[in-house]
């Protein structure tokens, strides 16, 4: 990480854990924790609310939003939840950026995240959207990447160690 300054977008599908993965390398990192889809435009969280899948056009103005709070984050650090499943979104994310972005992939298989999501209460993300993310989603070839089959705490002290 260059200066320690890095900011770190934790990536993946739905219900992989970004959000809680993140807040406990925020608090490990001593940087703040933005959570991607407290970003979204309201059209965007209707239409998923309603169960239709976001395309590449509903994304792009999300995307660019969290890229300028990479921007705004670049010297001091932070780390944002962001699916960014595929190539090009994370390329919008990393947009102006240079090497101070790093990208670590929740890894997890269908069956696991669809548990998870059974489980899940209160979120605009129907289970049934669940397909849909895996369609999309092209693994990144170059970022960390952790199995989300271990504890909360194991998988953030694998991403630390790969850091």
């Amino acid at each position: 990480m260059p200066n320690g300054k890095t900011v770190i977008v934790v990536m993946g599908v739905s219900g992989s854990g970004k959000t809680e993965i993140g807040k406990l390398l925020s608090e490990k990192l001593s940087r703040p924790f933005y959570d991607g889809d407290d970003f979204h435009p309201e059209a965007n969280i209707q239409k998923m609310s309603s169960g239709t899948p976001l395309n590449d056009e509903d994304r792009k103005e999300w995307l660019i939003s969290l890229n300028k709070l990479a921007l705004e984050h670049r010297q001091k650090g932070a780390i944002i939840a962001c699916s960014a499943l595929k190539k090009n979104y994370r390329s919008l994310l990393r947009a102006g950026m240079g090497n101070c972005i790093a990208f670590v992939y929740l890894d997890g298989s269908f069956d696991l995240i669809k548990s998870r999501l059974e489980k899940r209460k209160g979120h605009f993300m129907p289970v049934h959207l669940l397909q849909s993310q895996f369609d999309a989603l092209e693994p990144p070839s170059k970022s960390i990447s952790v199995s989300i089959d271990e504890t909360p705490a194991k998988i953030v002290k694998e991403i630390l160690k790969q850091l």
